[in-house]
């Protein structure tokens, strides 16, 4: 077998190979007999049809069975001849064939050659912090607050900033053409001619009102009716009703405040299993903690990735980057379902959200390849043992068995990648090791 190699760029090859007319020859002679035992031609006997008469009558179903037996083991022969591991199916072209004479075809793919990934001493940067000052605890007791507000009806007086209104409420604009009543009762979508809604809840200060809206209700009781034109700005952020001008009549039915817990032991308590705030507070301040050393650790491993494959000598193989952009969008379908949204039918733009997602997986492929490069330079390996650990905790945090988890990545080939995976966590640890961290 004869191979020539054409380097088209540092990870993209093609490979031209020649294969010898006698073997192609033998194994259309092979081809044929089996043939000749199941076809049944006419005018002849079953199994006694001459080799030639097989070789015509099925001469291309023949030369196509060759050509399926003969080229995956004619590229595997190649690419072990030359040295090369491709990240991918090759990509079979200009297939020729022909009895009498040598099968030749191209075989393009992607690999990656050796490189030196650099002194990993001087990969530097500064651990993101992950200290949590009173004042983040001291909001996150706030928001705990608002959460366990309760509304009280106020009586004797208007409309103040905080309050929220029960309000029956007539839009018009101010043209006054005909048009259907609208389905949302946000106050600010898009006024028809006439739209009438009932017992709308309007919380002074919400940033859904329009703008001037709150202040024309200032002062108002319960009973009151007022009516007041407002314009839109040109720069409103619905462009439907950017400039325009509309026409309310509000009738005030009820007011209600918003009264939030005070901050004692007697809300702690009714936080959950607290006795005094004390708890409560340590107890935020523990979770909040907890996030944000998750948090900082994944800026440092964003930021470990950045200055890997920036490492990189040569550019990531197409198809490596187009293999990571399927699986963030597979990913991305799946926390649709995770959601009960169906994908098919959530509005995405799957073109243009495939496209945001290439820059972020071209850095993801290099960082890859650099830690691969690592752990094949310093013969970083992962034992049977660890893989097992890995698919039992997989198991248990998906309420499975780690026989079903194995056996179901046994099926789809992904204990590979499980080890693969471990195998640069392992180089990640490694090179942190070695890096220059403050």
């Amino acid at each position: 077998m004869k191979t020539e190699v054409v380097d088209v760029n540092a990870t993209r090859k093609n490979v031209r190979v020649e294969i010898p007319s006698d073997i192609v020859s033998a194994e259309i002679d092979r081809i044929a007999r089996d043939y000749s035992r199941k076809a049944r031609v006419p005018g002849f006997r079953p199994g006694k049809t001459p080799p030639r008469v097989i070789k015509q009558r099925f001469k291309d179903q023949i030369l196509h069975d060759v050509a399926h037996d003969l080229i995956p083991r004619a590229v595997d022969d190649a690419l072990r001849e030359n040295g090369f591991e491709a990240v991918d199916t090759p990509d079979v072209r200009d297939v020729n064939i022909v009895e009498g004479e040598p099968l030749t075809f191209t075989a393009s793919f992607d690999t990656v050659p050796p490189f030196d990934p650099g002194d990993l001493s001087t990969i530097a940067f500064t651990r993101a912090s992950s200290a949590i000052n009173d004042e983040a605890v001291a909001l996150s007791l706030q928001r705990l607050r608002e959460r366990a507000a309760r509304f009280e009806p106020v009586e004797g007086r208007g409309i103040d900033h905080g309050d929220t209104a029960v309000v029956d409420l007539e839009r018009r604009d101010r043209g006054g053409e005909p048009g259907s009543a609208a389905d949302s009762k946000e106050v600010g979508s898009r006024p028809p001619s006439v739209d009438k809604h009932t017992d709308v809840n309007i919380e002074l200060g919400a940033k859904a009102n329009p703008p001037g809206f709150d202040e024309q209700l200032l002062g108002l009781e319960a009973g009151a009716t007022k009516t007041f034109d407002l314009h839109y700005p040109e720069d409103y952020t619905i462009t439907e009703l950017a400039n325009t001008d509309v026409s309310y009549t509000v009738t005030v039915k009820a007011l209600k405040r918003r009264v939030l817990p005070e901050l004692d032991d007697e809300f702690a308590k009714d936080m959950g299993e607290f006795d005094t705030l004390d708890a409560l507070t340590a107890r935020v301040r523990e979770d909040l903690e907890h996030e944000a050393k998750h948090a900082a650790e994944r800026e440092d491993r964003s930021e470990l990735m950045k200055q890997l494959a920036a490492r990189l000598p040569f550019e990531a193989p197409p198809s490596m980057v187009e293999r990571e952009v399927d699986r963030r969008i597979e990913d991305f379908a799946r926390r649709l379902m995770e959601q009960r949204i169906d994908p098919r039918t959530a509005g995405v733009d799957w073109n243009a959200f495939r496209e945001s997602q290439r820059d972020v997986a071209r850095e993801s492929v290099a960082a890859a390849i650099v830690l691969d490069e690592i752990t094949r330079r310093e013969h970083i390996d992962v034992g049977d043992d660890e893989v097992e650990r890995d698919v039992a905790r997989y198991a248990e945090r998906s309420g499975r068995t780690p026989a079903a988890v194995r056996a179901a990545l046994e099926k789809e080939g992904g204990l590979s990648r499980v080890r693969a995976g471990l195998r640069r966590e392992k180089a990640v640890d490694f090179v942190l090791s070695r890096a220059a961290i403050t």
